[in-house]
């Protein structure tokens, strides 16, 4: 074998071995940026519920002005879930973002189970059509994030499976493609449509 055939031989190995990494690295940017757009339709719908949520409230005002804390809380938790989805929407593969915004939802959630809670003990307000058309879209509303969620979730999982894979996680460890986050509330039932009875 001649010096002019190994290095051939050898720059072959090469292209190969560069093509192969070029290959895994963008089938990991493929699976993230899926997950990422899915995070993006979460995020139409949360946004979409914060919008509702303050309409609600200042509708209930009137006849709840003796729960002021309540009232306060709903809000509150809003624009601390609304602050921490600013952050997450900015790179859904920030662990820490993603995080900070699933506590947050998880205390907006409680927050809407307590007044939830407490409306039911004023039928006056449940008979109010004003909430109950602004209930009726906040309830479709929590059903397309459930729905957006649970795709967003099936995309995490197959993102994260690919970088577990032989050869991509050698990839995903030489890139830092970083495990993303599930997006699971810490209790089930804040996952449930938040629904007055009427």
């Amino acid at each position: 074998m001649t010096l002019g055939t190994l290095a051939l031989i050898l720059l072959g190995i090469f292209v190969l071995l560069v093509v192969w990494i070029v290959v895994m690295y963008n089938r990991l940017v493929s699976y993230k940026n899926i997950f990422k757009n899915s995070f993006s339709q979460i995020d139409v719908q949360l946004n979409r519920r914060y919008d509702l949520i303050p309409n609600i409230v200042e509708a209930a005002k009137a006849y709840l002005s003796h729960e002021r804390e309540t009232l306060d809380a709903v809000i509150s938790a809003r624009n601390a879930a609304a602050s921490a989805m600013k952050a997450a929407k900015a790179d859904p593969s920030n662990a820490q973002a993603m995080q900070s915004l699933l506590t947050a939802e998880s205390a907006l959630g409680g927050a809407m189970l307590n007044f939830n809670a407490l409306t039911e003990a004023y039928p006056e307000l449940k008979a109010n059509e004003t909430i109950a058309q602004l209930q009726e879209e906040l309830t479709s509303t929590e059903n397309r994030i459930a729905f957006a969620r649970q795709r967003y979730n099936d995309d995490v999982m197959n993102y994260n499976t690919q970088r577990q894979l032989f050869p991509d996680v050698l990839i995903a460890n030489m890139f830092n493609f970083g495990e993303a986050v599930y997006f699971e509330l810490s209790n089930p039932e804040q996952a449930k449509p938040i629904r007055i009875s009427l």
